[in-house]
């Protein structure tokens, strides 16, 4: 998925061996060290290739290669979500400067580690967008409120499901903007078809949303979501109040987004166990009383944190400048 989707941007790509090592069962371990082992070497050799002035790691078990090979060059962690996993507390013992989407991050870190709260990048073109030409441009009323849900970039089945079990009595009281992913794309074409002509009307399904997810987010009223790092991000820069649901079959990082949102008054979070029987109550609850709606985008728009991908770039050059200064390590031989 991620070559793909730096392809579009014709950013060059190279893939390297990697496995994880935290939680794997020990029949898999040994297999997994000869992975990581296989791809420090390659991340080796493609760092002598590129020879980078800084490197920008932002978690996950592939960047633990190219933090060891590259242990000896100015870098820069980035920790997107408000908890750090074991890879990147590993990247981070290399790391001259660790930035942070919150506050909260800081005390993961140890007091000597340079740590700055840069808030979560996102992108300009999101920003772009007024809420009565997104509504227009996704074939939205003005007038009734909209229901945006999404579940992350292959999208969430719990969540699809929990949707299309209620679809029908959630159409009636909003309308849904509703980012399916491929893997249950054409179950929920199916669903669509059977719904009465009225209600296909007020149903926007889409497999996925690449120019267009700025007016999703501009034209909604409410997000019920995943709780994975970008919602520290994407929701404070719209102000849009959220119905959060935590990944339940990974680590502990989405709880902990989940909880510093709730914790502030700009969500709710749900189990995703229970969703299909607590999705319709928590819907009717919110949407039948507007003021509570917007106290929780108030809340959710103070968490925002502006220009961090420009401060992300400044610290970026800061490095490359102190690198500029430094011989490279061949030049010491």
């Amino acid at each position: 998925m991620e070559r793909d989707l730096v392809m579009r941007t014709r950013i060059p790509f190279q893939a390297i061996p990697a496995a994880g090592v935290h939680g794997v069962g020990w029949h898999r371990l040994p297999g997994n060290l000869v992975s990581l082992a296989r791809g420090t070497l390659a991340a080796r050799h493609i760092l002598r290739t590129y020879k980078p002035d800084v490197l920008l790691f932002t978690g996950g078990y592939v960047g633990v290669p190219v933090a060891i090979a590259g242990r000896f060059i100015p870098s820069l962690v980035y920790v997107p979500d408000i908890e750090p996993g074991l890879a990147l507390k590993l990247m981070s013992r290399f790391a001259h400067i660790i930035a942070v989407t919150t506050p909260e991050s800081r005390h993961y870190f140890p007091p000597q580690k340079h740590v700055v709260v840069t808030g979560y990048p996102t992108r300009a073109e999101l920003r772009g967008w007024q809420r009565e030409q997104a509504r227009q441009t996704l074939g939205l009323k003005m007038e009734d409120p909209v229901l945006l849900v999404m579940g992350g970039s292959k999208g969430a089945r719990s969540i699809n499901r929990a949707v299309l079990m209620n679809l029908e009595t959630i159409l009636t009281v909003t309308q849904v903007i509703h980012l399916t992913g491929l893997i249950d794309w054409p179950e929920v074409q199916q669903r669509t078809s059977s719904l009465p002509a009225n209600l296909q009307l007020r149903y926007h399904a889409h497999p996925y949303l690449h120019e267009d997810i700025g007016a999703a987010f501009a034209a909604a009223d409410l997000i019920l979501c995943r709780a994975g790092a970008s919602t520290l991000g994407e929701l404070p820069l719209f102000g849009l109040p959220a119905i959060l649901v935590p990944y339940p079959y990974a680590w502990r990082y989405q709880n902990t987004n989940a909880a510093y949102l709730s914790k502030h008054g700009a969500a709710i979070t749900l189990s995703d166990h229970t969703l299909a029987e607590t999705l319709l109550p928590t819907l009717h609850e919110l949407l039948n009383t507007p003021q509570r709606l917007h106290q929780m985008g108030e809340a959710m728009r103070t968490l925002a944190i502006p220009g961090a991908a420009a401060h992300l770039a400044d610290l970026i050059r800061g490095l490359a400048a102190r690198s500029a200064k430094i011989p490279k390590r061949e030049d010491t031989k």
